[in-house]
């Protein structure tokens, strides 16, 4: 029974080598130019600065709770569709509700003005 999973041993072996190999090679052989600027932290789009307090914007958080709900929206529509004519007219509702909730948060969103960039 367990040669049965001795192709799947093989390639996890196999991938960890190649993953390995890549990393040393590129460490012995990569450029190593290091400078001020490369060598500085950079995180979220903009400079870092010294006080972890300071106040940014919220659009930053508007634009990534947005992606997060339009990426459970994805993962809650497809299985529906895949079965829409068995669920019928209850599951037909039950979407529109799904989705007029989300449309409000879209709206919240727009309405703040998160997507708007200057």
């Amino acid at each position: 029974m367990l040669a049965e999973y001795l192709p799947t041993l093989l390639f996890l072996f196999v991938a960890t080598g190649i993953g390995i190999a890549l990393i040393v090679i590129g460490n012995l052989l990569g450029p190593k130019r290091p400078t001020a600027e490369k060598l500085s932290p950079y995180e979220c789009g903009f400079a870092a600065f010294e006080d972890s307090r300071m106040q940014f914007d919220i659009r930053y958080y508007l634009i990534a709770i947005q992606f997060i709900v339009f990426d459970l929206e994805i993962i809650f529509i497809i299985p529906w569709a895949t079965v829409f004519r068995q669920l019928g007219v209850l599951g037909l509702v039950e979407m529109g509700i799904f989705v007029g909730m989300l449309l409000l948060g879209f709206i919240y969103v727009w309405k703040k003005g998160a997507l708007e960039w200057e």
